[in-house]
């Protein structure tokens, strides 16, 4: 059985999980059907990989540290008239093992191989590591 195709994006801006979650819970970031989405210029091509059990993987300062399901993507048109993808997003985000990323543009394709393992339920509100001691940990092999 293939392994579903995540994608991989930073969130600017945000300085916590709770922070994306609260954003998330605003109107603005809400379609029509309420649900969470993100909208980007880019559509995936790989687009039944990733609706095949995917989801997005949010790099926050620096440390990738939650996903969310993808539910569908959805074809909006901004008021300049240009077609966009917008990622429909399961509302509930699951935190993950921690992880070092260096900035990068838009999103990524990650392969189900190279993603963190999802928190056990009892670890799921740990605060993220001060991104130094990850550094440090990252360094070592450990993280």
């Amino acid at each position: 059985m293939p392994e579903p195709l995540h994608l991989i994006k930073l969130s600017v801006g945000t300085e916590g999980v709770e922070d994306l979650a609260a954003w998330q819970a605003s109107a603005r970031a809400k379609g029509p059907d309420g649900l969470p989405r993100h909208v980007t210029r880019m559509w995936p091509k790989r687009e039944a990989e990733i609706l095949d059990g995917g989801s997005i993987y949010w790099v926050i300062k620096g440390v990738l540290q939650c996903r969310q399901r993808i539910l569908r993507l959805d074809e909006v048109t901004g008021s300049d008239g240009i077609r966009r993808c917008a990622i429909v997003l399961d509302p509930d985000l699951i935190r993950t093992t921690q992880a070092l990323k260096k900035p990068f543009q838009g999103w990524r394709y990650l392969p189900a191989k190279d993603a963190p393992a999802d928190l056990p339920k009892g670890r799921a509100h740990e605060d993220a590591l001060p991104n130094s001691l990850s550094a440090a940990l990252a360094d070592l092999g450990l993280l």
